[in-house]
């Protein structure tokens, strides 16, 4: 069957082995798309989109655009998109196709490659034995201080008035206060400044993300960094040790390492992709 819709998920490179014998394809037994469908390659110029076969009714022009409101249907299509994308380049280099892209029958998809052959081949030499690692660090929120004592606003009237402080005591506390915010912003920002600089040494390429909205990840402590490092596959053990010992530099500072993901943050192409309408 060569006509109907067909989610794109990667474009990996070719080599001429029988299908089966595709290391990203093998790596696939088993894992299923974002329709649920199961994966495989569609081969052209010495590349190979990994797709699936999608149903019109939800992955059609229209019903897709829709379906993109729905934000709990696009999350659980970005997670089945990222759990294919992944598995894949577990032990091969893929490049990730972007979220919702859906081609024409498998002639769409042999379109996508000969438009975008010589920028995918281009990313494949570049990013051919390289993984990308994602580092985030929070400033953390500091132990609840304790309030002041009861009757500190009506201290200054009252000085001497058991269980009260004066209101130059309760200012100069309130300032203290202030101060010690201050200067742990001030640690963990500059924490988070020589954590990136320190990686990026380590990393071929690195890319600074925006910093997370708390309202959208949860996470009430502030992100003062959002990184991805490009890193040799070979290095990843060496650089995720050193993550782990600049967590331990600055108490304020919670740091986390995700990965080896495939490297969506360095693809930085135009991958000549087509809409399920741009067919007809």
């Amino acid at each position: 069957m060569t006509e109907g819709l067909r989610y794109a998920y990667a474009v990996v490179r070719d080599t001429g082995a029988p299908e089966a014998a595709l290391d990203a394809l093998t790596a696939l037994e088993g894992v299923t798309g974002v329709a649920g469908e199961s994966v495989y390659a569609v081969r052209h110029l010495g590349l190979a989109a990994l797709a699936g076969v999608v149903p019109a009714e939800d992955f059609d022009e229209g019903p897709l655009r829709e379906r993109l409101e729905d934000m709990a249907w696009l999350e659980k299509m970005a997670r089945a998109h990222q759990r294919v994308v992944d598995t894949a380049g577990a032990e091969s280099c893929v490049i990730p196709v972007r979220l919702a892209t859906v081609c024409h029958g498998d002639e769409g998809l042999r379109r996508m490659l000969a438009t975008g052959r010589e920028r995918f081949a281009a990313a494949l030499d570049r990013l051919e034995g390289r993984v990308e690692w994602g580092v985030k660090a929070y400033a953390t929120q500091p132990a609840a201080e304790e309030p002041p004592a009861a009757g500190a606003a009506d201290a200054a009237s009252t000085p001497n008035s058991p269980g009260t402080m004066s209101g130059r005591d309760y200012l100069r506390r309130r300032k203290a206060q202030r101060q010690a915010a201050e200067r742990r912003w001030g640690d963990t920002e500059e924490g988070a400044r020589l954590a990136h600089d320190t990686l990026s040494g380590l990393a071929e390429q690195s890319r600074l993300h925006p910093p997370q909205d708390p309202r959208l990840s949860g996470i009430s402590d502030r992100n003062v960094l959002n990184a991805a490092y490009l890193v040799r596959r070979e290095d990843s053990a060496g650089f995720a040790e050193r993550v782990g010992e600049l967590a331990g530099r600055t108490p304020a500072l919670r740091v986390e390492l995700t990965g080896p993901w495939a490297p969506y943050s360095f693809t930085a192409m135009d991958d000549g992709t087509e809409s399920a309408g741009a067919d007809g």
